[in-house]
């Protein structure tokens, strides 16, 4: 695993001295490059950094943490390497955050399916650091969250989450249960469903991109 993470940037498109900010992460096997393009359809004030997870798959192939998709109970994560990831999330972030000066109240981060994993994470890891959140096509077990869960309560949070309908690789039923966990620790969000499988529909795009606007 490597000890600092790759990652690519848009600078905002319009001159701003403290920009906004959106964290993208990649879903398992894909790379940095893959969410990267939604950046030219994003606000331009916007500052988009894109990280590529540290475990390579070969072949431009990367995953934040290995998954065995043969266990007996359905997809199990390995925990460890996702403590590993997501604490060198965490240094990033925060290393960039600083370099580029941005907007401490305005930073967001996206991840689709791993990724949207790994950002429900750093959400009740890091309340006060990021409060705004998009995770699409993700999943989460509170048997999990209650290893990165620092407090009872998270109402500064704000999210939008979201999933196909027709998803192959994680089912709906699986997605329905977030809900109920963000409930559980009085979470603000927006789940929406849209007639999709495991990817981002132009309709999804465009919701989210528009929650985004509505909090720059």
């Amino acid at each position: 695993m490597n000890k600092e993470l790759h990652y690519i940037l848009r600078e905002p498109l319009v001159e701003i001295k403290n920009p906004p900010v959106l964290f993208l992460l990649h879903g398992y096997g894909s790379n940095e490059q893959d969410l990267f393009s939604f950046a030219p359809h994003l606000p331009k004030e916007l500052l988009i950094v894109s990280l590529q997870a540290p475990i390579s798959m070969g072949f431009g192939s990367y995953t934040w943490f290995e998954i065995n998709f043969d266990a007996p109970s359905g997809l199990r994560n390995n925990i460890q390497q996702a403590k590993q990831a997501l604490k060198q999330t965490e240094n990033l972030i925060k290393e960039i955050s600083i370099k580029h000066k941005v907007d401490a109240k305005k930073r967001f981060l996206l991840g689709f399916s791993q990724g949207a994993f790994l950002s429900y994470l750093y959400a009740f890891k890091n309340p006060d650091f990021i409060k705004n959140y998009v995770c699409l096509s993700g999943y989460l077990t509170e048997d999990l969250l209650k290893d990165f869960a620092v407090k009872d309560r998270y109402p500064e949070l704000d999210f939008f989450t979201s999933h196909g309908t027709q998803d192959q690789i994680i089912p709906i039923e699986r997605a329905r249960e977030i809900p109920k966990i963000l409930d559980k620790y009085q979470v603000n969000y927006i789940f929406k469903e849209y007639p999709v499988g495991h990817g981002v529909s132009h309709q999804n795009f465009e919701d989210f991109k528009n929650w985004i606007t509505n909090r720059l």
